[in-house]
């Protein structure tokens, strides 16, 4: 009895010997990336991406068109259109391989340009590439929609597709390259969740500077006719803040305990900032206008963008709070003091928006407030430090880039409308549409 088992205990530790390494070695190689799309993430990036979409069209075509005079309205909604099927068809052709791939620090490749190499099998993450395409495409999408506002009831609509188009491959491109697509920003350890930099310091510098190139209206500042609609625009508010749910939540590219969080935290920002803001008008003039609680509400889904996968409830309030307060006091700068006619106050609410968060999002991450924490910079100082440099390239890049492209647009294509134009309406003169029968 004694030799077997000996023998037994032997031979089993040869066993163990010899599968040790191999049970280190299984530990050390990370787990291959899936080769099969997960089911439920899926179906919830399928809504996301639907929703994002939601946004531009309907939703800030409607809050837009709201805000110009009645004899604008179309052309508003016009743009909106335009940028949409312009940008998709950009997108496919070169934006979205020169956003996601290669490995440059400062622009992609051509790889994937008609998306090249993307079948039905293939994945990102956890979702179809094709998939991944499309939501990114909704974000390059509403970009430059969103600098629409800035120049309404003004512009020649040649100027709108020219400068758009540009813009989408000079500015944004290579800003979402840095930030999501892998290059110097990234690298780095920025935090951008879902556009902060990407997406709304973009937009809200190049706004400026295209509506000072522009001039301004007749009677700005103060002689300004009142907006034609205030309904339309509540009813887009009310659309971009749905929307808004596949633009944060979305972002976490999974449907898991991050795109709740993201979810959460927008909509409380959005209701903080709403209050806020109606609560300041209130002090100024006496009475809250539905028109400034939805303008604060979408300051403070503005702000909690960058954020909102990175911070909890608190931070949220914080946020909402602080949108509300800097972004109502930057409308009044920006139209008062630089005089600039940025007709429906880009730069103000996305610009400054965007910048406000992408910088607190550094301190409101801690796990003290109920963040996420930070990720390869260590901690709160070296996240600022980061945060800072990327709002300060975001915005020289952005302002370069945007000058070099209204010189473009305006020899190639003109850029403001003509006085006889403006006073017919943009919607007659460049469409031959009203958007109301006398």
């Amino acid at each position: 009895m004694l030799r077997p088992t000996l023998a037994g205990a032997i031979k089993l530790g040869l066993i163990a010997a010899l599968a040790a390494p191999a049970a280190a070695l299984a530990q050390a190689v990370p787990a291959a990336p899936p080769t099969v799309p997960d089911s439920g993430h899926t179906a919830w990036m399928l809504t996301a991406t639907a929703l994002v979409l939601f946004m531009t069209l309907p939703g800030l075509a409607l809050f837009y068109a709201g805000l110009v005079r009645a004899k604008n309205v179309l052309s508003v909604m016009m743009h909106c259109v335009a940028i949409a099927c312009m940008g998709s068809v950009l997108w496919l052709l070169v934006g979205y391989s020169l956003a996601f791939s290669g490995t440059g620090p400062v622009i992609g490749d051509l790889s994937k340009a008609f998306l090249n190499g993307v079948d039905r099998t293939t994945v990102t993450g956890h979702i179809p590439e094709a998939l991944f395409f499309m939501f990114q495409m909704t974000f390059a999408v509403i970009t430059p929609a969103l600098i629409v506002g800035a120049y309404v009831e003004r512009i020649r609509f040649g100027a709108v597709l020219l400068f758009s188009a540009l813009w989408l491959l000079l500015v944004y491109c290579p800003v979402c390259h840095w930030v999501w697509g892998g290059g110097w920003l990234a690298q780095r350890g920025v935090m951008d969740f879902a556009g902060g930099l990407v997406v709304h310091a973009t937009a809200g510098t190049s706004a400026l500077l295209i509506a000072k190139a522009l001039g301004h209206r007749d009677g700005f500042p103060k002689d300004l006719r009142p907006p034609h609609n205030p309904g339309l625009t509540m009813m887009g508010a009310g659309m971009l803040w749905v929307g808004w749910y596949g633009f944060n939540a979305g972002s976490a590219l999974a449907a898991d305990g991050s795109a709740a969080m993201a979810l959460t935290v927008t909509h409380v920002s959005a209701s903080v900032a709403g209050l806020v803001w109606a609560g300041l008008e209130w002090k100024r003039f006496g009475r809250p206008s539905m028109i400034g609680m939805v303008t604060g509400v979408v300051a403070g889904l503005a702000t909690v963008t960058p954020a909102s996968g990175f911070v909890g409830p608190v931070g949220a309030v914080v946020l909402g709070a602080t949108s509300g307060v800097v972004c109502f006091f930057c409308v009044d700068f920006v139209k008062h003091r630089l005089k600039i006619d940025d007709s429906l106050d880009v730069f103000a609410v996305h610009g400054v928006g965007g910048i406000i968060g992408t910088l607190l999002v550094s301190v409101l991450a801690t796990t003290a407030l109920g963040g996420a924490g930070y990720g390869v910079t260590g901690g709160m100082g070296g996240q600022a430090l980061i945060q800072l440099i990327g709002v300060l390239a975001t915005v020289a890049w952005s302002a370069v880039a945007t000058l070099a492209i209204i010189f473009i647009t305006k020899k190639v294509a003109g850029l403001r409308a003509k006085d006889e134009e403006i006073e017919d309406g943009l919607d007659s003169t460049y469409h031959g549409e009203r958007g109301y029968t006398p």
